[in-house]
């Protein structure tokens, strides 16, 4: 079989969709040989079951029934969209397309229409992560999941995934504010009973046990993100840091923005009547070594 080469990251995660093929519906019937076959728009045909799932597939649950009903469509029409895979050792794994991989298997085809891509392993993730991504596959401890491991396996920056993947960096750093949840909320996520927005409102709150009070508040009174973030804002804990803040006085903001330009970065000096604290944001590990730097050169005379 033909294997064409497809570059790495650093050309950009499109180029791995370079085939006008992948972006059209490209209708195909099955094939009864058994012999991988190259057609000529660059689809192969391989057989099924020398593909194997996607080791890094950050998708979790599979809706059978749905898969029921793409198999039925499977066996009148065909596979309308082809399979990206990867060679192994023992043939092919997945890289997008398992639902549809699933659902051919499930209507008893012998074929399937697939696009070879060669990958690494941190290119197969990030593009399993990103094909979800797109279809709205994954739900919100899923994507989070995701980032974390991509992350813990590679090394890479909460930047690197965010251009990766293409979100913001915030994104990103919200994404992964979910996996600090209690389990129980978690599990309310990854059900659908509570959506990402509420998960995100109630990981700011710090009691755990608040935390699982309020997402069975928002899952039973059926509560929209405003008004569970009203809820929050009008717990005793708020209402006691907002009577112990003060007002940011002409000063305050004028050293705030002094040190914005010496540092290159927010910085923010929140205060209560007693005492107070400097925040200096950072946002990749470069700039923290960059800011730790800058803070050691500062000598006492």
């Amino acid at each position: 079989m033909a294997v064409r080469k497809a570059g790495g990251l650093g050309r950009g995660l499109n180029a791995l969709f370079e085939d006008s093929s992948i972006n059209e519906e490209v209708s195909v019937e099955v094939s009864d040989n058994d012999s991988d076959e190259m057609l000529s728009d660059g689809v192969n045909y391989i057989n099924i079951n020398e593909i194997k799932p996607n080791a890094s597939q950050p998708r979790k649950d599979f809706d059978e029934d749905k898969i029921a009903d793409l198999a039925e469509s499977i066996r009148m029409h065909g596979v309308i969209q082809p399979v990206i895979v990867r060679p192994i050792e023992t043939g092919f794994e997945l890289v997008a397309g398992e639902r549809r991989w699933r659902a051919a298997r499930k209507a008893e085809l012998r074929m399937i229409p697939s696009i070879i891509r060669e990958l690494d392993d941190r290119e197969n993730m990030l593009l399993a992560i990103i094909e979800n991504m797109q279809r709205e596959d994954l739900n919100p401890i899923e994507e989070a999941t995701a980032f974390s491991q991509v992350m813990d396996q590679y090394g890479l920056t909460q930047d690197e995934v965010s251009k990766s993947v293409g979100k913001s960096r915030p994104y990103i750093t919200n994404a992964l504010r979910l996996l600090k949840l209690p389990e129980l909320v978690r599990e309310l996520v990854v059900q659908g009973r509570l959506s990402g927005g509420h998960a995100r409102a109630i990981a700011g709150v710090e009691d755990e046990m608040r935390q699982i009070e309020l997402a069975r508040l928002a899952c039973d009174g059926k509560l929209s993100v405003r008004a569970l973030e009203q809820l929050i804002s009008q717990s005793p804990e708020k209402q006691k840091k907002k009577k112990n803040s003060v007002e940011k006085t002409q000063d305050i903001l004028a050293v705030e923005t002094e040190l914005k330009d010496i540092l290159g970065t927010k910085v923010s000096l929140p205060a209560s009547k007693d005492k107070g604290k400097i925040e200096i944001s950072f946002y990749s590990r470069d700039e923290l070594e960059r800011l730790i730097d800058i803070l050691k050169s500062v000598r006492r005379e």
